[in-house]
């Protein structure tokens, strides 16, 4: 964390968000204090992340700032254990897709 005002020159950068993110592991919350420095040490060298937990429910995450990156064996493992997308929803996206008007020409396309 920083202290002070913000000038003109230290302006605040936005958060980069992914699209896919590595595993998250689960660690009670007495487990996170008792070795909280090696939970960081994971954090900031590993690029983990982890829910913390307290009485069988989630209380918070812990995870690295910015964007996180992964191997293609973690990626295919995070498609492979995706839920199952409902028939419902989509008949519904296709209906919604099919539904809507063309777009104009480009005025730039010759």
């Amino acid at each position: 964390m920083r202290g002070g005002k913000r000038t003109k020159t230290s302006r605040a950068r936005p958060r980069v968000q992914t699209v896919a993110r590595r595993p998250r592991r689960t660690v009670l919350a007495t487990q996170a204090a008792r070795r909280f420095s090696e939970l960081l040490n994971r954090v900031q060298y590993r690029r983990e992340s982890f829910v913390v937990e307290r009485g069988g429910l989630p209380v918070c995450e812990v995870s690295p700032v910015g964007p996180t990156h992964f191997t293609l064996g973690e990626l295919a493992s995070l498609f492979s254990s995706r839920p199952a997308v409902d028939e419902a929803y989509l008949r519904d996206v296709e209906t919604a897709v099919r539904s809507q008007p063309p777009l104009p020409s480009s005025p730039w396309e010759s």
